[in-house]
């Protein structure tokens, strides 16, 4: 469970290590690991090294935060995550995004792979996020985390609308398809059957997948700006349906890695440019 205690010892473990303040944390997803190979890495711990945080047992997911930079950013990449189908609370899956705001962090880009509901959509695409719909059964299960308290964020601010755009222009540059949707969040680890898919577009559904909307909540409650992106590595087709295979989605995944990395890199370098010409303003 975590605590303001865990959060702290994790802040005084990693600072003893690393002295450098980071911009932002990016959380990576199934197949997305990859992006820590593009990083200029300090250090990385375990997460069986900090207090508080659980060792994924999802096919990809590593288990490390990687401190070190990006297009000489200072970040800090969170090298997997925990579900809620691996039979953790909601207190043990946002842990890290408490950790990663109390070291300094003012955005956070999560990442994950998901199903494609929209039939416009293709394996490898990118989706942005601008909302989602939290068929996780735990809405309210963050009003019992110490570390958060009562929720104060409006749903309407959960998803940072100019950091979306910039994601999509990047892809308009890179020749590459990131679109804007609704991705629906369930708890797994099952995949969906074809009734499920036909609902889930019904209500509203752009993607599907088993995380991110617990991270994304803990996430704007700490005060960060949150871009959540989604790799889509298989499209529904209810009735015509193919079999997922969890390799498969992780392979498709890790093949959409550079256009994740290519948004990543953009958002972090324009948030240290703006903080350059901020400080630049407040000397003159």
């Amino acid at each position: 469970m975590t605590s303001r205690a865990a959060v702290s010892e994790c802040v005084r473990i990693v600072q003893g290590k690393w002295s450098k303040l980071p911009r932002a944390a990016i959380l990576l997803g199934t197949g997305l690991g990859g992006l820590t190979k593009h990083l200029d890495i300090d250090i990385a711990f375990s997460y069986s090294s900090l207090p508080g945080f659980q060792q994924p047992s999802a096919v990809a997911h590593t288990g490390q935060l990687v401190c070190g930079e990006l297009a000489g950013v200072p970040v800090i990449a969170l090298q997997g995550r925990v579900h809620f189908y691996e039979q953790y609370t909601s207190a043990e899956i946002t842990h890290p995004i408490y950790v990663v705001a109390a070291l300094g962090c003012e955005l956070l880009i999560v990442s994950n792979a998901s199903g494609g509901l929209n039939p416009r959509y293709r394996s490898g695409d990118i989706m942005v996020l601008d909302d989602h719909i939290d068929l996780m059964g735990n809405r309210n299960a963050f009003l019992t985390v110490p570390a958060l308290g009562p929720l104060r964020t409006k749903p309407s601010d959960l998803y940072d609308r100019e950091l979306a755009l910039v994601a999509q222009r990047v892809g308009r540059q890179r020749n590459f398809d990131c679109h804007r949707g609704v991705y629906v969040a369930v708890t797994g680890p099952n995949y969906e059957t074809r009734a499920e898919y036909r609902f889930m577009r019904r209500i509203g559904g752009d993607a599907v997948g088993m995380s991110t909307v617990p991270e994304v909540i803990a996430a704007a409650e700490s005060g960060m700006r949150v871009l959540a992106l989604s790799a889509v590595t298989n499209v529904a087709k209810p009735d015509a349906p193919d079999a997922v295979d969890a390799m498969e989605v992780v392979d498709i995944a890790e093949h959409a890695e550079p256009k994740l990395r290519a948004i990543a890199t953009e958002i972090v370098t324009r948030l240290e440019s703006r903080k350059a010409s901020t400080n630049a303003d407040s000397c003159i």
